[in-house]
């Protein structure tokens, strides 16, 4: 089992490069929101304010660099030139999962990042099934292990049911995330892992005890799509059929931001005009994360610090010719919404 884990991840961040497992459905709907320009702004770019406030610390942007890799000697390289570069940049980071180290403790030193990134906020990560079946305990000392701010939650169910050995049962997560919340308090939040959620979903976390969401929405990399290329077999059909399910980003985003938590809108994030949309609809922060990986293979730790940059002085533009000298005013300035996110928004929005 324990070579099985490692194996999977290794292949999990190949295949994650394969630009076959971008955007397989209906994409994120940020092309559907159209933000109004301010040709007039009366401001000056240097003067744009993107700081915000998060699990008690400022963070220079509203960004954080989601969990992706985890449990094998690549991944540590690459979780400490990412959280080097959240560190640098004054932007949160996250983990991937962190299941391997329950199952070889030994392994616990990959995901330890907490001294190349003391200022910034940083999310352990574990998944609904492991929470379920082991029990909060193992979580919080996974948490403090790393010295974590918060800890995602992931839900996985798609890309579980699509990969060799995945997970058949999801039955008593909710029950798990809500004892967890209860020893954790604000420090559990919970995120999709590409597939979206659904206001329904997002209620129903809140009510046991979650203090942020991540939506994860359909748009960005499939996971399902990512595990029909390692699978055979039926497997590779499922992972397949259900490659671009889910809802996408800005639904999600649009069904969930008025429910007085947190929201971190990842799923597709690709520059910082998405970055700027998601904002604009109720996002606190966005997250990317493929984007990410790929610069890091492309050019290392430099390439994720450009990779970064072109994001945040993108999504500082955007402001500006929005007229907001603030993340606050930008939510505050018109847009539309046109196409199929029109349609979307409303069933997403009556359901529950």
């Amino acid at each position: 089992m324990e070579d099985d884990i490692e194996r999977r991840k290794c292949e999990h961040l190949e295949h994650a490069l394969n630009p076959a497992v971008e955007r397989p459905g209906p994409g994120t709907g940020f092309d559907d929101i159209h933000l109004i320009h301010d040709a007039l702004p009366e401001l000056i770019l240097d003067d744009v304010d993107l700081t915000v406030n998060l699990l008690g610390r400022t963070l220079s942007a509203p960004v954080l660099i989601t969990g992706m890799s985890g449990g094998t000697a690549q991944a540590s390289a690459l979780n400490r030139d990412l959280a080097h570069a959240a560190q640098s940049r004054g932007i949160a980071f996250g983990v991937g999962s962190q299941r391997v180290m329950v199952e070889r403790p030994e392994l616990s030193d990959m995901f330890a990042v907490r001294d190349v990134a003391p200022d910034v906020p940083l999310f352990a990560n574990i998944g609904a099934q492991e929470l379920a079946r082991l029990g909060a305990d193992p979580i919080v000392r996974l948490v403090s292990s790393i010295a974590a701010d918060a800890v995602f939650v992931h839900l996985n169910p798609a890309q579980e049911l699509a990969q060799r050995g995945g997970a058949r049962s999801f039955a008593g997560c909710l029950e798990g995330i809500r004892i967890l919340a209860d020893t954790l308090g604000p420090r559990v939040w919970v995120k999709e892992t590409g597939c979206g959620m659904s206001r329904h979903v997002a209620r129903r976390l809140i009510e046991a005890g979650v203090s942020g969401l991540d939506v994860a929405g359909v748009g960005g990399t499939s996971w399902p799509r990512v595990e029909s290329l390692r699978a055979t077999g039926p497997l590779r059909g499922v992972g397949l059929a259900v490659s671009g399910w889910g809802i996408p980003t800005a639904v999600s985003l649009l069904a969930v931001a008025d429910l007085g938590v947190p929201v971190v809108a990842s799923g597709g994030i690709r520059s910082g005009l998405d970055a700027a949309k998601a904002i604009a609809l109720g996002a606190t922060l966005v997250g990317v994360a493929r984007p990410m990986l790929v610069a890091h293979r492309t050019g290392g730790r430099e390439a994720v610090l450009e990779a970064v940059d072109a994001l945040i002085d993108t999504l500082r533009a955007v402001l500006l010719l929005t007229g907001s000298r603030t993340v606050g005013e930008l939510r505050q300035r018109p847009r539309a919404i046109t196409g199929d996110l029109k349609a979307w928004t409303e069933a997403a929005r009556s359901e529950g």
